[in-house]
């Protein structure tokens, strides 16, 4: 695992960096790193990263329909469990919940399915934050690329996205299920 190299990782995680130092994020942005291997999902990230699966935050884009409207949603799970799309659809409103294909996923966050960072995206995504991942000191984030990640943490990630914590598993805001 090295640290980023500024004139050497791909522009997508430039634009990571630059919004969390943007945001006041400065240590984030400074805690990238870029790992040996693609890992795309929490589990390889764990594993790389010598955490518990629970550490990491899968940062999942969904298709959010409401009405004739589509937009993206961002959650921010812990990979210690799947979303709950109902749920998630209860919770913002919206009609239905679904997957998104890699094509919408590019489009709406400019950055590959398996390196989504919370962050660095063309415009603002709503977003909810799985408050599963308070449990974790340390909580590990895709950096804009599948061989990218940060350290931060359950409350920098609410701050950075101004999403909306709640248990994504399903269940109520205080993170009960």
């Amino acid at each position: 695992m090295s640290t980023i190299d500024q004139s050497g990782h791909p522009s997508s995680v430039a634009k990571v960096a630059a919004a969390l130092a943007e945001a006041g994020q400065q240590a984030a942005a400074d805690g990238i790193r870029i790992l040996p291997a693609e890992v795309r999902t929490a589990a390889q990230a764990a594993e790389a990263l010598g955490v518990e699966v629970g550490a990491i935050a899968n940062s999942l884009v969904f298709r959010s329909r409401t009405g004739g409207s589509e937009t993206a949603l961002l959650a921010l799970t812990s990979g210690a469990h799947r979303a709950d799309t109902a749920f998630l659809a209860s919770l913002t409103g919206a009609d239905e919940v679904g997957k998104a294909d890699a094509d919408f996923v590019r489009e709406h966050t400019g950055q590959p399915i398996g390196g989504v960072a919370p962050v660095g995206h063309p415009a603002a995504l709503t977003t909810v934050v799985d408050t599963a991942l308070r449990a974790h000191d340390v909580v590990w984030a895709a950096a804009g690329h599948p061989k990218s990640v940060y350290p931060t943490t359950f409350d920098g990630l609410v701050a950075l996205t101004g999403g909306t914590p709640a248990a994504v598993a399903g269940g109520g805001q205080d993170g009960r299920p």
